[in-house]
């Protein structure tokens, strides 16, 4: 089945994220397979807002792996409580940095990257599975309404 995904222009950033969020939601239900909804989630938030980077870093033991993604090549691994996705999982909340370069510990994938938003994922044991990670060439480009939609859609996917 072909996916399309319709944003209008010119909305504000709450009402893109009001029109996005049930399409996700559309082509998330019914669909078992996570990797799959991961993927169409990236290129969901890549095509609505074009971040310089959208991903998720799935959990395996004490480190974060590289899951499906948009944007440049990654970081491949990020170990506990390492740079914004590793705090983010460490603390068990989003962290959103408006200037990496002022992050102690910040790992740079990429030198084009300016501020970050990470979510991370729970599930029923809340325990973080995974991580969704946003990179913006903008200074101070994420904000509350950022943090409230991604968690809204991070919640789409649930595992045991």
């Amino acid at each position: 089945m072909a996916e399309d995904l319709s944003i209008s222009k010119g909305l504000s950033k709450a009402n893109a994220y009001q029109e996005l969020i049930p399409q996700i939601k559309g082509f998330v239900q019914g669909e078992n397979n996570m990797i799959a909804n991961l993927s169409n989630i990236c290129a969901a938030i890549k095509t609505a807002f074009d971040p310089l980077w959208v991903g998720f870093y799935l959990t395996e033991g004490r480190e974060l792996v590289l899951g499906p993604f948009q944007g440049p090549v990654a970081c491949t691994r990020i170990q506990f409580g390492k740079g914004v996705c590793g705090t983010a999982w460490e603390q068990n909340q989003t962290v959103v940095v408006d200037n990496v370069d002022e992050f102690e510990g910040h790992i740079a994938c990429s030198s084009l990257s300016k501020s970050e938003i990470v979510i991370p994922m729970v599930n029923s044991k809340n325990e973080v599975w995974a991580v969704l990670d946003i990179d913006s060439e903008k200074l101070a480009h994420f904000d509350e309404t950022d943090r409230q939609y991604l968690q809204e859609i991070t919640n789409l996917i649930q595992i045991k």
